[in-house]
């Protein structure tokens, strides 16, 4: 088994569009960009600032951005130079499903033992380093247990409901000091009610964040998503000739998935959870909470800099 350092690989998913955020980010931006490109907190957009965040761990030549051709213009404006990360564009927006599945075959393609890291681009997380050590050491564990596929997730008071949850019923494993819990259950963005009921029976609300190995340890995609497999197979074998017609073709025949319902929550038996602390983390989601983190966050900035 390699080291650690060199089977380390991330999947950026980057081709979201943001729509509940458009009135923040009118404001903010003055346009309608997608929230990944947006700047947020201090001089980056969300993407740049996960480039570099990534970077902490994962050199750049093994990060995959995924992203649909319909946001192109926003990535060409937002990086003028060659990125050294691989952008794969997708011909259509086929869920979350796809966004995954697509790259996660060009990195199997490159390392078939590599350990992968799902972030989503457009999260914002204050202790950079801190993330990004827990992101190692809970790749760590998978590459000894590539049976798992490891969530990573924070307690909340309250219900959120752009976040999943999932119940913890006990010890699976270490990392480091920290115990990984079994998953007995998972719901993608439950109702209010749900939510409510899972955070008193002790659950954890999940950022979408997921490590795992290669393409063949999670079996549940060739369970539920056995087309989807085959499709996106064949548009990453098409990537080096630059087919592009042959490559929309796989694409429009493939049913929109989200990875989330059709895989996670139908295979709690192969999830584990890693909870994160010491960490301000969000999606930045329902548009009032945004609001609210953002005058937060912007004063944390000013006081850090301030004390700086």
């Amino acid at each position: 088994m390699k080291q650690l350092e060199g089977a380390l690989w991330a999947i950026l998913l980057a081709g979201g569009e943001g729509v509940r955020l458009r009135p923040l980010i009118r404001e903010l931006c003055g346009d309608e960009r997608p929230k990944q490109f947006a700047t947020i907190v201090g001089s980056k957009s969300l993407l740049s600032h996960r480039l570099g965040r990534v970077a902490l761990k994962i050199r750049p030549e093994r990060t995959a951005i995924v992203t649909c051709r319909h946001i192109g213009k926003s990535m060409e404006q937002e990086f003028t130079a060659t990125l050294r990360q691989r952008v794969l564009v997708q011909p259509e927006d086929r869920g979350t499903a796809a966004d995954i599945c697509f790259p996660a075959h060009w990195i199997n393609s490159q390392d078939p033992e590599a350990v992968v890291a799902v972030f989503r681009s457009d999260h914002f997380i204050l202790e950079e380093s801190t993330f990004m050590s827990h992101v190692a050491n809970v790749a760590a564990y998978v590459q000894r247990k590539p049976d798992r596929l490891v969530l990573f997730g924070q307690r909340r008071m309250s219900p959120i409901r752009s976040m999943a949850g999932s119940n913890p019923v006990g010890p699976v494993g270490k990392r480091g000091g920290d115990s990984l819990l079994h998953v007995s259950g998972f719901r993608e963005k439950p109702t209010e009610g749900r939510a409510r009921a899972c955070l008193a029976s002790g659950c954890l609300m999940e950022h979408v964040a997921v490590c795992r190995e290669n393409i063949d340890a999670a079996r549940c995609w060739r369970r539920f998503l056995p087309h989807l497999m085959v499709r996106m197979g064949r548009a990453d074998r098409l990537l080096p000739t630059e087919r592009l017609l042959s490559i929309e073709q796989e694409y429009g025949r493939v049913a929109k998935a989200d990875f989330s319902r059709t895989v996670l929550e139908a295979c709690p038996a192969l999830l584990a959870v890693s909870t994160i602390q010491g960490v301000t983390w969000s999606d930045l989601g329902p548009l009032p909470k945004s609001y609210r983190q953002f005058r937060q966050w912007r004063q944390e900035r000013m006081d850090a800099v301030s004390l700086g």
